[in-house]
């Protein structure tokens, strides 16, 4: 990802400059990667030159995943079938990916799920569940990550979160709490891991992705996904008006595995189109 700067200062003309995220032949586990925003980050992380490794439960997903990538990135990527809530599983991730690329420099923690229900209608399953996947899927993959990433020279872990870990949405209460939870988790590993490994937070909002249209399915809307998405924004009272793009989250991913942020741990970045100003 080549930003394109035009520089104005004194003495340096009026020649175009690039400014290089330092990402080429760094290596980067990235769970839940074969879907969505993390598709996405694994994706573009591929096209700065890095090396990935992708793990996720589904084996046909990361299947899609590695045919739709363009040959020329086929040797730098990697995918392994494991879950986030098994601790073996996770620590087996991190061996191979050392084994296979010869170290680790970034963990994207991106792995997780959804479910609606009020705070006296969700279930004590999805209470529990919804907490192991969030809290126990970071817990699991950046624990066996700290040694690895410990030799490393630009050490960094991305955490995804969602908005609701500042402000609960009624409707999803037991997302809702366990993003509060990853948000403090992430907070204690940040604090825990300098100066030697970054720790940051992205805070999602509604972005278009696979689980909108899950959850517009499932809703058995009469309208179209278009207007559904357009309601949804409305519902939520989104600033912008309409729901992010995966596009829009990325570049701010890689800003933070780069070795330019070196300066930055223990910070959130809500990419939500204005929904934290909304509730503020």
């Amino acid at each position: 990802m080549m930003v394109n700067c035009v520089s104005v200062l004194p003495g340096l003309g009026e020649e175009e400059k690039n400014m290089d995220l330092q990402l080429k032949n760094k290596v980067f586990l990235v769970t839940g990667g074969s879907k969505g925003i993390g598709r996405a980050v694994v994706l573009e992380l591929l096209k700065e030159g890095a090396k990935v490794v992708v793990c996720a439960r589904n084996e046909t997903n990361l299947q899609e995943l590695s045919d739709s990538v363009p040959d020329k990135y086929r040797s730098s990527l990697r995918t392994l079938p494991a879950d986030v809530l098994c601790e073996e599983q996770m620590k087996q991730v991190t061996e191979k990916t050392v084994a296979h690329f010869g170290r680790l420099d970034g963990v994207v923690a991106g792995a997780g799920g959804g479910s609606t229900g009020t705070v006296l209608e969700t279930s004590a399953e999805d209470w529990r569940s919804q907490y192991e996947i969030k809290v126990g899927g970071v817990l699991n993959t950046v624990k066996p990550a700290v040694k690895e990433l410990l030799k490393a020279e630009a050490l960094r872990i991305v955490i995804i979160n969602g908005i609701t870990a500042n402000i609960p949405d009624s409707h999803m209460a037991a997302v809702s709490a366990s993003r509060a939870a990853v948000k403090q988790v992430a907070y204690m590993l940040a604090q825990t891991l300098a100066p030697e490994i970054c720790v940051n937070t992205i805070n999602l909002g509604a972005i278009d992705t696979d689980r909108q249209l899950a959850r517009y399915k499932k809703s058995q809307s009469l309208l179209s996904f278009e207007a559904w998405k357009e309601e949804e924004a409305k519902r939520r009272g989104i600033p912008f008006g309409r729901l992010g793009r995966a596009e829009e989250v990325t570049p701010v991913v890689l800003l933070l595995l780069s070795p330019l942020s070196s300066y930055i741990t223990g910070s959130s970045v809500d990419i939500d189109g204005g929904l934290n100003i909304h509730w503020k």
